[in-house]
């Protein structure tokens, strides 16, 4: 793996110059690094397949269970929609557990489960207690925008899920239903308190910056952590096709970070895992924390565990590279495991070292946020 603190420091994108201020505030931002050699799994010959040319292990899977959404965000979907893969092409329940295992046999120790909208799919309970079963399976958790959560997280609990993530860009309802063209504010605020109050520590919510939209929004935000376990993990806005990204409608780390520091000054950065693609603040006397999502202006390419299976069986090594293959297509035609862990692990070793910097990124044909899933 090499040391990831200098491939870290050697792989910054940041395009942003101020004054010494903000020199300063990026020195302070970036000085936590810790060992890969927890991730090293103790056989190594059933994770060859989970391990690029690059040496980084990806134990780390996020699974799309479906393309539609109850909500339409601006910055996930066109205006005018996008066509939805047709049901008999997305993959089963039966195809989802056979592909997790897989995977989590060969040394996957997280599976997340994304959208679309992951809780509009009707055997999203079935699904959980079975995937939290697997042998080897640490974390189970999901990234929701919250709109169907509050009623639904008593059983995904039991049903395994150990970890949530809710989506949620604005604090103000107005803002809210012209983001996401939909109501639904209070039944996000609703879903985050019950997760707490069921025991989720910490319950994170994602919130993608915009200039002009909600970059006002920043310690208001940050003032949510105060008193409750809640890690805001503030994004930078992020090119996907049909989302009319602009670089002046992105507010870098640097800036995000330089507002939180001016009102909170007890701000410490705290030691990151190598794989964290979130940069992790406390304030003291507060019950939560804050995080910073760097992919455009400082990528994370360098620590990178994680890979893709799409609703559609398509396999994806990579947020940003528009490269894909089916293993829905292979499992219908029946193939045994070990031709899948080939095709697999030939797609694991073509990963390139990083991606290819934004503005590249918005001229690369992709497909959109809600295809690929959050």
């Amino acid at each position: 793996m090499g040391s990831y603190c200098a491939a870290r420091s050697t792989n910054r994108q940041a395009s942003f110059s101020g004054n010494m201020h903000e020199y300063a505030t990026r020195a302070f931002a970036t000085t936590s690094c810790a060992s890969l050699s927890e991730d090293q799994p103790k056989d190594n010959s059933v994770s060859d397949m989970l391990v690029d040319s690059f040496g980084r292990l990806h134990t780390y899977l996020r699974i799309s269970l479906t393309e539609r959404c109850n909500l339409r965000c601006q910055y996930c979907m066109p205006a005018d929609g996008v066509e939805l893969t047709p049901s008999p092409q997305l993959l089963t329940k039966t195809e989802i557990l056979r592909c997790a295992n897989l995977f989590v046999s060969s040394g996957v120790n997280k599976i997340r489960l994304t959208g679309g909208e992951p809780t509009i799919r009707k055997d999203i309970e079935d699904i959980c207690l079975e995937l939290s079963t697997l042998k080897g399976l640490k974390t189970l958790s999901m990234t929701t925008n919250g709109i169907a959560l509050a009623r639904k997280l008593p059983k995904l609990k039991e049903c395994g899920l150990n970890s949530v993530n809710i989506s949620l860009d604005t604090l103000v309802p107005a803002k809210f239903e012209f983001m996401t063209r939909r109501k639904g504010h209070e039944k996000v605020m609703d879903s985050i308190n019950a997760a707490i109050d069921l025991g989720f520590n910490p319950v994170k919510v994602n919130c993608v910056v915009m200039r002009g939209f909600n970059d006002d929004e920043i310690c208001d935000f940050v003032e949510l952590t105060r008193e409750k376990p809640i890690d805001i993990r503030f994004i930078e806005f992020m090119p996907f096709d049909g989302n009319v990204w602009n670089v002046k409608k992105l507010v870098p780390y640097s800036e995000m970070l330089d507002t939180v520091m001016k009102q909170f000054t007890s701000l410490k950065r705290v030691q990151d895992h190598p794989t964290d693609t979130a940069k992790n603040f406390t304030i003291d006397g507060h019950a939560g924390r804050i995080s910073f999502i760097t992919s455009m202006t400082e990528h994370f390419c360098a620590g990178c565990n994680r890979l893709r299976l799409l609703a559609d069986g398509n396999f994806k090594v990579c947020l940003f590279g528009p490269s894909e293959i089916s293993l829905r297509d292979p499992l219908r035609r029946g193939a045994e495991d070990d031709e899948l862990r080939e095709i697999i692990a030939a797609a694991v070793k073509r990963k390139k070292a990083s991606h290819a910097g934004m503005f590249d990124i918005a001229k690369t044909a992709n497909r959109p946020m809600i295809h690929i899933g959050g």
